[in-house]
Order: C-alpha cells, then sequence, then structure tokens
C-alpha cells in the first residue's frame, strides 16, 4: 500500500497581528473557530489556534445516536493512506477535526435516555475538518499560518493547494471590510420558551435573565441529590441550573466582552449552522501528545473577593476544606478508573492533587491525572472510555447521568460537553464546557452547576451557581 506522506506548509505571520483581531477578520468566515488562551497561564495557556472555512463538516442532530462512530468513519475515510506529518517546533494542532462534542452524546455511549425536554435542538456534535490553522505561541510571541493540503491525497497537489490556502488566509487577516450582520435563522419567541420559565434579576435588567428552575426549586432538587446520595445511589453528582437570556448583540461580539471580562485558559468561540459557542472555560477535559494522556477536573471552587487579605482568607479556607478535598479525590478516582480503560495501568498516575488555581471572579481545586495510550487505542476508543468528563457528571459515573437526567428539567446541549481539537496526527485537547454560553435562535443560554455531596448544604449550593455566573453576567452588560 502506498502511504502519502507530506509535511504541512508554514509561513510566518508577519508583522504580528493581534489574536483578537485576526479572529475578528476571521469570524466572517464559516464555521469561524478561535481556541483561546485568553489567560495565558505558564505552559497551561501558551497557544492560541484559529480556524475557519473547513473542507469538510459535520453536524449530528441532538436525537441521534452512536455520533462518535459517525465522526470516526468520516476520519477514516480522509485518512485512508495518507500519514499525516507535523513540525514539532511549531504549535501542536496543525490540522484537524475541530468543534463542539455535546454533554448529550454521553447518553449514546453509556445507553441511558436522552432529556426528554430539548427545546433548543442544539446538535449533539458539531466539527470542521480544518487543513489550514493560525497557530499563536504566547511566550515566543510569534504566530503561523499552517496548512495541510487537504482533502488533496497526492503530495504535489497537497503541496499546491496549501500555498493557496496560506494566500487565502493571509488575504483575509488583512481585509478590512466590516463583518456581515447576522440575523437568527429562526428565532423562538418570549411566549413559547421565556414564559415557561421563572424570572431573575440577577446581575442584569429585570425580567430579562430567566431560569429553568427557580431558587426554591434549585434548593429543593440539590436536597433530592443529598437523599439520594445518603439512601447510597451515589457519592457525588453535578446539578445546574440553566439560565437564559435574550440576545442583544451578535455571539462575535459577546465572546469579545467574554475574553476581556473573564479570562480564562481553555477559552474558545465556535460557529456552526445555527448556534455559536462563546466560552471562558478554566478546565481541560483531556489532552493527548504523543501517547501521554492528562486530565485536569476542577472541584471546590470560591468566589474572588476585592480585599486581599480577605480573598487569601478564602483560598486558605478552600484549601483546607474537607468537602471540597474529597469532591475533587473522588473525581480524581473517576478519572484515574476511566483513563485506565484505554492506557497501560501502571502508566496511570496523579501529579497534582487539589492545587489552588486563581481565576477573575472565582479559585478552584484542581488536580492533574496523567497515563500513556495503550499502542492498540487511539483518541476515539478514550473518547469512548471517558465522555463526558467525570468532575461535571459526578460518581459513580452512569448513575450520576441517569440522576442528572431525572432531576434537571432541560437538555444540557453543549454545557459540560467540550471544545477543542483532534489533530490529524492523532493527538487532542478539549476543555470542558463549563462558563459557556452558547447563542442561536434569539437567545443566550448558559448552565452554571456544581457537585452535590453528602455534607452539602442546598442553599449554599445554589449561591455557588451564582458565583459561577458572575464571569458571564459581566459579558451581558
Amino acid at each position: 500500500m502506498n502511504v502519502s506522506k507530506c509535511l504541512p506548509v508554514v509561513e510566518e505571520l508577519l508583522p504580528l497581528a493581534d489574536v483578537e483581531s485576526v479572529f475578528l477578520q476571521l469570524s466572517k468566515q464559516p464555521h469561524c473557530l478561535f481556541l483561546d488562551s485568553a489567560m495565558q497561564q505558564d505552559d497551561l495557556g501558551r497557544y492560541s489556534f484559529i480556524a475557519a472555512d473547513p473542507f469538510d463538516y459535520l453536524e449530528i442532530a441532538s436525537h441521534v445516536e452512536n455520533e462518535l462512530d459517525v465522526l470516526q468513519q468520516r476520519w477514516n475515510v480522509l485518512l485512508r493512506d495518507l500519514e499525516i506529518q507535523t513540525i514539532d517546533e511549531l504549535p501542536p494542532f496543525q490540522g484537524g477535526v475541530a468543534g463542539m462534542f455535546s454533554y448529550d452524546i454521553g447518553a449514546s455511549l453509556e445507553k441511558i435516555p436522552k432529556p426528554r425536554c430539548n427545546e433548543f435542538q442544539i446538535p449533539s456534535l458539531a466539527v470542521g475538518f480544518y487543513d489550514t490553522v493560525v497557530a499563536f505561541d504566547h511566550q515566543q510571541n510569534r504566530a503561523w499560518i499552517i496548512s495541510q493540503g487537504l482533502p488533496e491525497k497526492d503530495p504535489a497537489a497537497r503541496i499546491t493547494r496549501a500555498v493557496a490556502r496560506i494566500a487565502q488566509f493571509r488575504d483575509w487577516i488583512a481585509e478590512q471590510s466590516p463583518p456581515p450582520q447576522q440575523t437568527p435563522t429562526a428565532v423562538i419567541d418570549d411566549t413559547t420558551l421565556a414564559a415557561q420559565f421563572p424570572v431573575l434579576a440577577k446581575g442584569v435588567e429585570a425580567g430579562r435573565l430567566t431560569s429553568n428552575m427557580s431558587a426554591e426549586e434549585y434548593i429543593e432538587t440539590a436536597q433530592k441529590a443529598v437523599d439520594y446520595i445518603h439512601a447510597g445511589d451515589i457519592f457525588q453528582v453535578n446539578l445546574s441550573q440553566r439560565l437564559l437570556h435574550r440576545a442583544t448583540t451578535d455571539a462575535v461580539s459577546l465572546y469579545q466582552r467574554l475574553r476581556q471580562r473573564n479570562a480564562a485558559t481553555f477559552a474558545g468561540y465556535f460557529a456552526m449552522n445555527e448556534f455559536e459557542i462563546a466560552s471562558a472555560s478554566p478546565e481541560r477535559f483531556l489532552q493527548v501528545s504523543q501517547g501521554v494522556v492528562e486530565a485536569r477536573p476542577i472541584k471546590g471552587t470560591r468566589a474572588r473577593i476585592a480585599m486581599p487579605e480577605a480573598d487569601l482568607y478564602v483560598a486558605a479556607d478552600l484549601q483546607q476544606s474537607q468537602k471540597d478535598r474529597s469532591e475533587n479525590v473522588m473525581i480524581v478516582d473517576l478519572l484515574r478508573n476511566d483513563i485506565s480503560r484505554v492506557c497501560d495501568p501502571d502508566s496511570v498516575f496523579v501529579t497534582d492533587l487539589c492545587r489552588l488555581e486563581v481565576y477573575e471572579t472565582v479559585q478552584h481545586l484542581v488536580s492533574v491525572v496523567q497515563g500513556r495510550l495503550r499502542s492498540d487505542a487511539n483518541v476515539f476508543d478514550l473518547l469512548r472510555a471517558t465522555f463526558p468528563g467525570g468532575s461535571i457528571t459526578g460518581a459513580p459515573k452512569v448513575r450520576a447521568m441517569e440522576l442528572i437526567g431525572e432531576l434537571e428539567p432541560t437538555a444540557r446541549g453543549p454545557y459540560c460537553g467540550s471544545l477543542g481539537y483532534i489533530g490529524f496526527n492523532g493527538d487532542m485537547d478539549l476543555s470542558i464546557l463549563i462558563r459557556t454560553i452558547t447563542a442561536g435562535k434569539g437567545w443566550w443560554q448558559f448552565p452554571v452547576g456544581g457537585g452535590i455531596v453528602a455534607q452539602s448544604n442546598p442553599q449554599r449550593e445554589y449561591a455557588e451557581t451564582w458565583e459561577k455566573a458572575v464571569g458571564l453576567l459581566r459579558a451581558l452588560e
């Protein structure tokens, strides 16, 4: 069998353009994707990537099962007889499949019912096949346009296409025309949607923000979750309320405000057919780099306080909290078990446990789990073994997901799913879509939640959901 090998074509972006200005220019193109290290935190926030105009695009409706199988079949057909090469000295994403994996894919993987109430019908999976990427290295303060020349398979044809694509991207970045006006393709009116839910007045004009649960309903539901834990059904479950706000601007402008007011290491924007994602996630779900797997679960949250001494006191309280540490350790154990299903068992270990990380509006306890992928396993096997992330389901995972479906009144959609890429070379990096707004059909929706354990106080858990919403609410103003 003849295998086609070809290095990508690369051109440095000179003069260096600001990452946000490049995003604004490329957001005019179809299915723009921005994987944005808006909070440039050491090596964790070293790279940002912008892709657009994929040569293929796949959207799978929310009622369809076996989404990952469909994606892998498309992947296998594309890469048959190809060996995609990358350049080690450049940022790691040099073309691949990238986009949104919704939380509800987990129902297909675990063979549990999908949510009954799913009025927005957001796709369960939406990804582009990107041959060309603009990659930023914030440590070196450099950027490159990288093109693989796909879907061409002949090496000469790939190089020809790659050169043309780089020129095309360079022209798009230099273009001075304003972005086109966007209008929703299908607006859900207030009377059929917002009127169903309690009106809230937290941080925005009264009557413009609604939730799928009132305060009383959330507290009552959280108590039900505690009762399930005391009955021995589960050890922990993640419970969320979905906030809903009438869209008042385009999603690109919304994302600009979000990244300016709530910078995060795993932030991002993605344009689907009818919906757009604007995320300020602080959490990595999974990274695969040359066969090494890393997960970074977050459990344990406190709001930031403007007074430095008080903020330090709150940080110390979080680090010493037995409840928060036990939540974190439970999820670390769950992830170790999930990862061990496709990694060499002796390679799975915890490199950090309950480390404090500080963000714009909150501070978290973060742990790091690593392992080495088995030689007979790939990233799709890893996703089947681990998706969705244990930090946003609970433990045991399948029972927690069943209870989420029972206790939460509406489908989660992108929330608690993932945004990121699977590189054509088999590497992967995915966030967990928390602190995330989904824009579409005239609305912005953004669930917020937290982990419920035996020691949980339902009123305190409800308050914590609002602490996590602060950064998102700032972007609405």
